[in-house]
């Protein structure tokens, strides 16, 4: 069984990378301005945009300006969204009447989606009306992902320009990611998603009798036209179910082709980053060390899925790997890839119950969420997360061999150290706080079902899922309460809001320097850099992280493993 698996996920990892290249140098040319492919069709829409919205497409904008567009784009979505909720009764394609949405639920649902979050706290198909998922939610998973993308090409200019504060045009790195790259991956996912047998289509739920004389409900829907955007990173599920519902994931294929399309972009940005600043082994070397970190997380939650639980065991009841809350059809395997792509990626589809992974499973799913996606994270960025653990590890390095650091040609002065510090601190800071604050409060546990080290766990997976924008959930409990709907907004606008000012005030910096000769400063295409760059973020993880992983997931293990039931 081992060996198959090693040979699937071999496989599966040699196509990611196979197509990640050309990927990636589609868009650098698309976002360079360079002619590709899909110039002679997107090219005069892409123009005509810009000018009825009258964007000027030259203005190079600074951080500040770059910021502020971004978050007034932002604020209007989730305004919109929030509004879309609340008047749902009264706009056509609701077939099943729903009503609006509780204010609470509605607000933190319009943050999710805004944020990139997808927070589902709620029975999907029973709330929400066809145009509430296709105009608001579909259209947001757009916009956010977008607005991701763009930051992360910002970034990335950083290291490419000298001597200026400015980092592009956010309406332009927004529309380009919309037209050049979004729209036709989510157009090509939905066809397949169609032909392997997901409906799309706005009739009214199904009633039909079962062999038991009862009537069942079957959901319908647009459903493939709006998975195909969410499997690119967006998130979410058009069911309560996720991908673990046979609409929205039919067959084998569709699970293994869901999980390709959560790390595509991700593992296509090194390759952009690479062509953009004009040294492709640069690239390389953060590409693989993805893959490497992405591999060792992998390995772990499969050995730790693979053990199956000793208490069931031991009562004769399930002897093998652990299949407690997952798809027949589906398997371990698939499943604990999934589970495990889907926190790298901060997509927050599951195919499996999260509360029933193993607890090592699950810790490293929340470890995942915890770094900030650095194994091939959402869309762009968590190529940003990588480049300021590689920034910290080239501080660390300056001070190891006493001179000034220095990194891709930019060298690095106390300004950007202050901002690798809050970029990298600031969140896991914020989540242990959030994650005290609910398991301290009777606001906060009311609703907990389960008062041991898996309760921490679900707690503590809850807030970091929140704050790091991801949206997955164990769902030991219940979260659309008032305490955590507005708890978990504001959670999910301060991880946001930290993550895009840090990255583009230190990106402001970064390019305002001159460019030094990279021959000159220490290596970032060999194995070294890379053990370096594995070493300070699995360090990093570890010590921050480390009292929540002990009393959460860590002691569930020893306990399970020791004959010890709560």
């Amino acid at each position: 069984m081992y060996k198959h698996w090693l040979i699937e996920i071999a496989i599966f990892l040699t196509i990611l990378t196979i197509l990640a290249i050309p990927m990636g140098e589609y868009m650098a040319k698309v976002f360079t301005g360079q002619r590709n492919i899909l110039s002679p069709i997107m090219l005069p829409i892409e123009n005509y945009l810009y000018k009825i919205f009258k964007i000027d497409a030259h203005e190079d904008m600074d951080w500040k300006g770059f910021a502020l567009n971004f978050f007034w784009f932002n604020l209007a979505g989730i305004i919109f969204l929030f509004l879309l909720q609340l008047a749902q009764r009264y706009l056509p394609f609701n077939p099943e009447n729903f009503g609006a949405i509780r204010w609470d639920t509605a607000l933190n649902a319009a943050i999710s989606y805004v944020t990139n979050t997808d927070w589902q706290p709620y029975p999907v198909e029973s709330t929400l009306s066809y145009l509430t998922q296709m105009l608001g939610f579909s259209l947001q998973n757009f916009f956010a992902i977008a607005s991701g993308m763009a930051i992360s090409i910002a970034f990335i200019n950083a290291f490419v320009r000298k001597n200026t504060r400015g980092l592009g045009n956010f309406w332009v790195y927004l529309t380009k990611s919309l037209l050049y790259v979004l729209l036709p991956l989510a157009l090509i996912l939905s066809i397949i998603l169609l032909s392997q047998g997901c409906p799309d289509n706005l009739n009214p739920y199904t009633r039909v009798n079962t062999l038991e004389g009862k009537q069942q409900i079957i959901a319908q829907g647009p459903v493939a036209s709006q998975v195909g955007v969410k499997a690119l990173g967006g998130g979410g599920g058009y069911f309560t179910a996720n991908a673990a519902h046979p609409y929205e994931n039919p067959t084998p294929f569709t699970d293994y082709l869901t999980i390709f399309s959560f790390l595509i972009l991700a593992a296509a940005f090194p390759f952009t980053f690479g062509a953009m600043t004009s040294n492709r082994a640069n690239g390389w070397a953060i590409f693989i060390a993805m893959l490497l970190l992405f591999i060792l997380f992998l390995g772990v939650a499969l050995w730790s899925e693979s053990q199956g639980n000793p208490l069931l065991a031991k009562l004769g009841l399930i002897h093998g790997a652990n299949m407690e809350g997952k798809e027949m059809r589906l398997g371990v395997l698939s499943s604990t890839m999934f589970c495990t792509s889907s926190a790298a990626a901060s997509a927050g589809t599951v195919n499996a119950a999260l509360d029933s992974l193993m607890p090592i499973t699950g810790l490293i799913c929340m470890l995942h969420l915890a770094l900030g996606g650095v194994g091939f994270g959402c869309a762009g960025l968590g190529l940003v997360m990588m480049l300021f653990y590689a920034m910290l590890a080239m501080f660390l390095i300056g001070l190891m061999i006493g001179r000034t650091p220095e990194i891709y040609g930019k060298k690095l002065g106390s300004y950007e150290t202050i901002m690798i510090n809050l970029m990298l601190f600031l969140p896991g800071a914020l989540q242990l706080i959030f994650g005290a604050i609910s398991a301290a409060t009777n606001m906060g546990t009311t609703t907990l079902t389960d008062y041991s080290p898996h309760g921490i766990t679900q707690i503590a997976y809850t807030t970091i899922s929140t704050i790091v924008n991801n949206g997955s959930a164990f769902n030991g409990f219940k979260t659309d309460t008032l305490f955590y709907n507005l708890t978990s907004g504001l959670g999910m606008l301060v991880g946001r809001a930290v993550v895009i000012i840090c990255t583009l005030a230190t990106a402001s910096s970064i390019a305002a320097k001159k460019i030094s000769p990279q021959a000159s400063c220490f290596a970032t295409t060999n194995l070294l850099f890379i053990f370096v760059l594995l070493a300070v973020i699995l360090v990093f993880g570890v010590s921050i992280f480390l009292p929540v992983v002990v009393l959460g997931p860590v002691m569930e293990h020893l306990a399970i493993f020791a004959g010890k039931t709560f």
